[in-house]
Protein backbone atom coordinates (compact mmCIF):
# COMPACT_ATOMS: atom_id res chain seq x y z
CA UNK A 1 0.00 0.00 0.00
CA UNK A 2 1.21 4.10 -1.13
CA UNK A 3 2.66 5.08 2.48
CA UNK A 4 1.12 8.57 2.03
CA UNK A 5 -2.11 6.62 0.83
CA UNK A 6 -1.44 5.26 4.47
CA UNK A 7 -0.71 8.65 6.33
CA UNK A 8 -4.05 10.15 4.68
CA UNK A 9 -6.03 6.99 6.15
CA UNK A 10 -4.73 7.48 9.41
CA UNK A 11 -5.02 11.10 9.57
CA UNK A 12 -8.69 10.72 8.60
CA UNK A 13 -9.07 8.07 11.44
CA UNK A 14 -7.69 10.13 13.69
CA UNK A 15 -10.42 13.20 12.81
CA UNK A 16 -13.48 10.72 12.57
CA UNK A 17 -12.11 9.34 16.08
CA UNK A 18 -12.15 13.00 17.77
CA UNK A 19 -15.30 13.50 16.40
CA UNK A 20 -16.53 10.24 18.04
CA UNK A 21 -15.40 11.53 21.27
CA UNK A 22 -18.38 12.07 23.24
CA UNK A 23 -17.42 13.00 26.80
CA UNK A 24 -14.66 13.13 29.99
CA UNK A 25 -17.35 11.25 31.51
CA UNK A 26 -17.85 8.44 29.67
CA UNK A 27 -14.67 5.53 29.54
CA UNK A 28 -12.74 5.40 27.03
CA UNK A 29 -13.23 3.39 24.27
CA UNK A 30 -10.96 2.35 21.14
CA UNK A 31 -11.53 3.01 18.12
CA UNK A 32 -11.71 -0.30 16.64
CA UNK A 33 -14.67 -0.73 19.15
CA UNK A 34 -16.38 2.13 17.72
CA UNK A 35 -17.02 1.15 14.56
CA UNK A 36 -18.35 -1.65 12.68
CA UNK A 37 -16.53 -4.08 10.58
CA UNK A 38 -17.21 -2.53 7.33
CA UNK A 39 -16.53 1.12 9.04
CA UNK A 40 -13.10 -0.83 9.84
CA UNK A 41 -12.85 -1.65 6.44
CA UNK A 42 -14.05 1.39 4.60
CA UNK A 43 -11.66 3.19 6.12
CA UNK A 44 -8.54 1.18 6.52
CA UNK A 45 -8.22 0.61 9.91
CA UNK A 46 -8.42 -3.05 9.57
CA UNK A 47 -5.31 -2.74 7.66
CA UNK A 48 -3.34 -1.27 10.31
CA UNK A 49 -0.53 -2.78 12.54
CA UNK A 50 -1.03 -3.52 16.16
CA UNK A 51 1.71 -0.61 16.73
CA UNK A 52 0.20 1.58 14.80
CA UNK A 53 -3.27 0.90 16.10
CA UNK A 54 -2.22 1.67 19.94
CA UNK A 55 -0.65 4.61 19.15
CA UNK A 56 -3.79 6.17 17.35
CA UNK A 57 -6.21 5.06 20.27
CA UNK A 58 -3.66 6.90 22.50
CA UNK A 59 -3.02 9.64 20.53
CA UNK A 60 -6.89 10.03 20.38
CA UNK A 61 -8.16 9.18 24.24
CA UNK A 62 -4.79 11.53 24.84
CA UNK A 63 -6.54 14.51 22.48
CA UNK A 64 -10.09 13.40 24.48
CA UNK A 65 -8.26 14.51 27.70
CA UNK A 66 -7.10 17.30 26.75
CA UNK A 67 -10.11 18.50 25.21
CA UNK A 68 -12.29 17.63 28.20
CA UNK A 69 -9.98 19.53 30.69
CA UNK A 70 -9.99 22.81 28.30
CA UNK A 71 -13.87 22.96 28.64
CA UNK A 72 -15.07 25.00 31.82
CA UNK A 73 -18.42 23.29 33.84
CA UNK A 74 -21.16 25.47 33.22
CA UNK A 75 -21.61 28.16 35.82
CA UNK A 76 -24.04 26.84 38.51
CA UNK A 77 -27.62 27.62 37.80
CA UNK A 78 -26.63 28.79 34.58
CA UNK A 79 -29.88 28.12 32.87
CA UNK A 80 -30.38 24.98 30.18
CA UNK A 81 -31.99 24.90 26.84
CA UNK A 82 -34.65 22.74 26.43
CA UNK A 83 -33.49 19.29 26.34
CA UNK A 84 -35.12 17.17 23.58
CA UNK A 85 -37.02 13.71 24.49
CA UNK A 86 -33.72 11.98 25.86
CA UNK A 87 -31.24 13.42 28.65
CA UNK A 88 -27.92 14.82 27.22
CA UNK A 89 -26.20 11.84 29.25
CA UNK A 90 -28.35 9.00 27.47
CA UNK A 91 -28.24 10.87 24.14
CA UNK A 92 -24.57 10.64 24.75
CA UNK A 93 -24.52 6.64 25.31
CA UNK A 94 -26.60 6.42 22.03
CA UNK A 95 -24.34 7.90 20.32
CA UNK A 96 -21.00 5.98 21.66
CA UNK A 97 -22.68 2.84 21.60
CA UNK A 98 -23.75 3.34 17.76
CA UNK A 99 -21.03 5.06 16.62
CA UNK A 100 -23.35 7.81 15.60
CA UNK A 101 -21.00 11.21 15.43
CA UNK A 102 -21.19 13.95 17.77
CA UNK A 103 -23.99 16.27 17.49
CA UNK A 104 -25.88 14.90 14.74
CA UNK A 105 -28.41 13.39 17.09
CA UNK A 106 -28.81 16.57 19.11
CA UNK A 107 -32.08 18.88 18.73
CA UNK A 108 -32.05 22.56 17.50
CA UNK A 109 -31.81 25.22 20.51
CA UNK A 110 -34.97 27.57 19.58
CA UNK A 111 -35.37 30.45 21.79
CA UNK A 112 -35.74 34.18 20.99
CA UNK A 113 -32.77 36.87 20.23
CA UNK A 114 -32.60 38.85 23.48
CA UNK A 115 -32.20 43.11 22.01
CA UNK A 116 -32.39 44.08 18.28
CA UNK A 117 -30.59 41.80 15.55
CA UNK A 118 -29.26 44.36 12.63
CA UNK A 119 -27.35 41.34 11.19
CA UNK A 120 -23.86 39.61 11.96
CA UNK A 121 -20.06 38.96 11.00
CA UNK A 122 -17.08 37.19 12.60
CA UNK A 123 -17.08 38.07 16.41
CA UNK A 124 -20.87 39.24 17.15
CA UNK A 125 -22.23 37.94 20.09
CA UNK A 126 -25.90 36.72 20.29
CA UNK A 127 -27.38 36.47 23.89
CA UNK A 128 -30.53 34.31 23.95
CA UNK A 129 -33.32 34.83 26.08
CA UNK A 130 -32.65 30.79 27.44
CA UNK A 131 -29.66 32.64 29.14
CA UNK A 132 -26.85 31.50 26.38
CA UNK A 133 -24.60 33.29 24.25
CA UNK A 134 -23.19 32.40 21.15
CA UNK A 135 -20.58 34.16 18.80
CA UNK A 136 -20.30 34.20 15.26
CA UNK A 137 -16.81 31.79 13.99
CA UNK A 138 -18.06 32.69 10.18
CA UNK A 139 -20.74 34.28 7.55
CA UNK A 140 -21.40 37.95 6.74
CA UNK A 141 -25.31 39.10 6.64
CA UNK A 142 -26.92 42.52 7.22
CA UNK A 143 -30.68 42.46 7.57
CA UNK A 144 -32.88 44.87 5.55
CA UNK A 145 -34.75 46.43 8.69
CA UNK A 146 -33.84 45.33 12.22
CA UNK A 147 -35.44 42.35 14.33
CA UNK A 148 -36.67 42.90 17.86
CA UNK A 149 -36.26 40.07 19.92
CA UNK A 150 -36.64 37.40 16.59
CA UNK A 151 -37.05 33.97 17.60
CA UNK A 152 -33.67 32.44 16.72
CA UNK A 153 -32.68 28.56 16.49
CA UNK A 154 -29.02 27.30 16.73
CA UNK A 155 -28.89 24.14 15.12
CA UNK A 156 -26.48 21.31 15.14
CA UNK A 157 -24.04 20.11 12.63
CA UNK A 158 -21.45 17.50 11.94
CA UNK A 159 -18.66 17.02 14.21
CA UNK A 160 -19.69 19.49 17.17
CA UNK A 161 -20.90 22.81 14.57
CA UNK A 162 -23.37 25.02 15.65
CA UNK A 163 -25.65 27.42 13.09
CA UNK A 164 -27.35 30.30 14.01
CA UNK A 165 -30.80 30.63 11.96
CA UNK A 166 -32.98 32.91 11.80
CA UNK A 167 -35.28 31.95 8.88
CA UNK A 168 -34.75 29.08 5.68
CA UNK A 169 -34.24 32.12 3.49
CA UNK A 170 -31.87 33.75 5.32
CA UNK A 171 -28.15 32.42 5.36
CA UNK A 172 -26.72 31.27 8.72
CA UNK A 173 -23.91 32.03 10.95
CA UNK A 174 -21.65 29.49 12.16
CA UNK A 175 -21.69 30.10 16.14
CA UNK A 176 -19.96 28.43 19.28
CA UNK A 177 -20.67 29.05 22.53
CA UNK A 178 -18.80 31.09 24.48
CA UNK A 179 -20.83 31.02 28.15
Amino acid sequence: MNLSFRRRGLAALMVLAVCCVVSASTPWVDIEQRLTPEQRHATGLDTLQPAQLALLNRLLREDAERTAAAVPPPPAGAPVASAPAASAEARADANASSGRFLGFNDGPIVTRLVGTLTGWEPGTEFQLANGQRWKVLKGHYTLRKPLESPEVRVVPGAAGRWFFRIDDDTPGARVYRID
